[in-house]
Parts: C-alpha cells; sequence; structure tokens
C-alpha cells in the first residue's frame, strides 16, 4: 500500500482548509510525519498513515481506494 499523495492533498485542500495539521490531527498522525510523507521526504509506503488514512475514509463514507494504491 502506498498513499496517492496527489488525492491526499487535494482531500487537505478540499476539506481542511488546506491545513496538514488539521488534517493530521483527525487522522492523528504526527504533523512532521505526514508532512514529510506528503512533501515526498519520507516514502509514501507508510503502513500508519496509510491505515489512518482508511479509517478516516471508513468514518467519513469516503472510498480509500481513491487515496490508496494497493499494490
Amino acid at each position: 500500500m502506498r498513499l496517492n499523495i496527489e488525492a491526499i492533498n487535494q482531500l487537505i485542500k478540499d476539506k481542511f482548509r488546506n491545513n496538514k495539521s488539521f488534517f493530521a490531527d483527525e487522522i492523528k498522525v504526527d504533523n512532521g510525519y505526514l508532512s514529510g510523507v506528503l512533501n515526498e521526504k519520507k516514502t509514501s509506503y507508510s503502513n500508519k498513515v496509510c491505515n489512518a488514512v482508511i479509517v478516516y475514509c471508513e468514518k467519513n463514507n469516503l472510498n480509500y481506494k481513491d487515496y490508496i494504491f494497493l499494490e
């Protein structure tokens, strides 16, 4: 699994006023770590972030496959 960074950034822009900190708080992931993943300084194959995004999507009736590449 890896994040679809473009789709996640669009989600943050649309639902979180483009504030990555708000999104990090919502999915309970460290803001610095999430920023590193989204800025491609850390790997997008982060199970921690992927699982948090899946939980967020299920809670908000979103299709997690739009935000996660299953490989």
